[in-house]
């Protein structure tokens, strides 16, 4: 696998649906990075990107719910209940949540639509639970789109304990009533995981990070 920090080249031949120079194919790649608060979705993601890129000789863009809509969902929440800061009560999950979530996709379709593929950030449990993220036609993604689904976990314990430690405004309800977040986490069983790519990042070592760089190539880069 190839790890080293040589700098990325793009060859425009190797884009979705076009032919390579020696006349392959690729597909684009739709990789989630799912798990709930405090798990470390976003520095994995960005660890992995660049060693994706370099692996595939693909160019790859970063879609992080909480930048690309932390902003907007403030805004939005000041207004209605003047906690700019709340990403976590009954109101925000009925009427913020799930838009929020079809934006994301839709833009990462959008780019994977230029051959550009895409990194998913964001919690999506309950589209993880039910099953929609394996789904090509709800995603809007055909056949020639690979698609794996990285599930970023840890104890419970030490998601709270980086939770406070990161000390982000945007904790503060989740923290406030984690009794009743609590209730929200799922744990994929042994079922559900199956078909997920399981991720221990308590303190997980280098290796641990090349093996998911391979399930993550799958047999799509010979």
């Amino acid at each position: 696998m190839e790890t080293s920090d040589a700098p990325f080249h793009f060859d425009p031949g190797r884009t979705r649906g076009s032919p390579g120079l020696a006349g392959e194919r690729h597909v684009s790649r739709l990789v989630f990075f799912c798990g709930h608060a405090g798990t470390g979705k976003t520095s994995l993601a960005r660890r992995l990107l660049p060693q994706l890129m370099r692996a595939t000789g693909e160019p790859f863009c970063l879609l992080d719910k909480d930048t690309l809509y932390g902003h907007y969902s403030a805004a939005v929440m000041g207004v209605l209940t003047g906690d700019a800061n709340d990403r976590d009560s009954p109101l925000y999950l009925k009427h913020l949540r799930d838009p929020e979530y079809r934006s994301l996709i839709d833009t990462a379709r959008d780019n994977l639509a230029l051959g550009i593929s895409a990194l998913i950030v964001a919690p999506l449990s309950r589209e993880v639970r039910d099953r929609r993220l394996f789904d090509r036609a709800w995603l809007g993604v055909g056949d020639d789109v690979s698609i794996r689904i990285v599930w970023v976990h840890v104890p419970e314990d030490v998601a709270r304990s980086r939770i406070v430690t990161r000390d982000n405004p945007n904790d503060a309800y989740k923290l406030a009533h984690w009794d009743e977040y609590r209730q929200r986490r799922f744990v994929p069983d042994n079922h559900a995981s199956r078909d997920l790519l399981m991720f221990d990042n308590q303190s997980p070592d280098p290796s641990a990070y090349d093996n998911l760089l391979r399930e993550i190539l799958g047999n799509d880069e010979t």
